[in-house]
């Protein structure tokens, strides 16, 4: 079977695949006794209608950004990082710590600083099942799920004990003033345009934007990025080539987990400004089905990325406003997952059948 253009796999499969979605969503709509054009009206209003709603689709596209590169680049290995989760909510312990113990001079300084450290502390994190994969034999995806379960409980002890602030809540001390992120209304009213002076959405949209460049120049436009494909498409061919395993392995899943952990300055930086227990929010699982959808390049995690966003804002008003209750807001959530990723051949397969007829057509002609 020939393979279907590159316009056709980036954008006519998943705008299918996403159409089946909506009319397998608006029957189930339709069985629980609400309409589905007004749904789909609130759920589009809900997340791009006032700037305040589109700050909070932004935001929630943001962490979405970072996660799903974050599984990409694993992918790319072949390797199945499930572990986004765990590693943005350890990434988040080490932004908070940059920011509770060290004296930033200026916002644009802790950016860098506490980044980093996120970074490391998510990497560090994906560093262990790495390891165990890349010298043990031992299944990346049955790690990297145990260490999701390993880090909520560390975050419990932490924000229950040795940083918990005064009061009830499980949470860190408020960061100081010196850490404080620009929203976007701050960045778009340096160019004189009016954005919601509350929404959540912030200054790490721009550096999640870089983090999609540099990873799409990581895979397609560097030694490293050719030997992790390479590896990824065929493990004894890229032995045979020279390419060391347990590098690719390793690296791989450093930059995944550093990735996962940067998510931390959206969440925890920007929009907390100090670390809570449920921080991450499940955006690491997300992070799964962006990738996916996406076919782990980063402009069509982007474009995932944002959908879903999307999705998470309007299903919150959807949920308010139609008394819908909130897990039938995920099961339209799962449906999109499913069809754009579980189901992808079933798309796929008949649209390359067209193709392949058009163009033994065209040569028979």
């Amino acid at each position: 079977m020939q393979k279907i253009p590159n316009w056709a796999d980036v954008v006519l499969v998943p705008l299918i695949s996403l159409l089946l979605a909506a009319i397998i969503s608006a029957i189930v709509l339709l069985i629980i006794g609400q309409n589905p054009i007004e749904a789909l009206g609130i759920l589009i209003s809900g997340a791009l209608g006032t700037s305040t709603n589109l700050s909070y689709t932004l935001y929630y596209t943001t962490n979405f950004i970072f996660t799903g590169l974050a599984v990409a680049v694993a992918y790319h290995a072949r390797l199945f990082n499930i572990g986004a989760e765990g590693q943005a909510y350890v990434g988040g312990l080490g932004a908070a710590l940059a920011c509770l113990y060290v004296p930033w001079p200026h916002w644009t300084i802790a950016l860098i600083g506490a980044g980093a450290t996120a970074a490391i502390f998510g990497a560090a994190w994906a560093a262990i099942p790495a390891y165990l994969q890349a010298k043990r034999g031992s299944h990346i995806v049955i790690t990297t799920i145990m260490f999701n379960y390993i880090s909520y409980p560390l975050l419990n002890y932490l924000l229950n004990g040795p940083i918990k602030a005064e009061g009830m809540e499980a949470a860190t001390p408020s960061f100081a003033s010196n850490t404080h992120l620009p929203n976007l209304s701050e960045v778009l009213g340096f160019f004189g345009i009016e954005f919601a002076r509350t929404g959540p959405a912030n200054v790490a949209l721009i550096v999640a934007l870089i983090a999609c460049v540099g990873v799409w120049a990581l895979i397609w436009r560097t030694k490293l990025g050719y030997e992790t494909r390479a590896y990824g498409e065929s493990e004894p061919a890229a032995k045979y080539a020279g390419i060391n395993p347990t590098k690719i392995i390793m690296v791989a899943m450093l930059i995944s987990g550093g990735l996962a952990g940067m998510m931390a300055i959206n969440n925890v930086m920007g929009e907390a400004e100090r670390l809570v227990l449920n921080a991450v929010e499940g955006a690491g699982f997300i992070g799964i089905a962006v990738a996916l959808m996406g076919r782990n390049h980063p402009f069509g995690i982007l474009l995932a990325a944002l959908l879903f966003g999307a999705l998470y804002q309007g299903g919150a008003e959807l949920s308010a406003e139609m008394r819908i209750p909130r897990e039938m807001v995920t099961v339209i959530q799962a449906l999109v997952i499913l069809f754009t990723g579980a189901l992808d051949n079933m798309v796929r397969m008949p649209i390359e059948k067209i193709f392949l007829m058009i163009r033994n057509n065209k040569e028979a002609n």
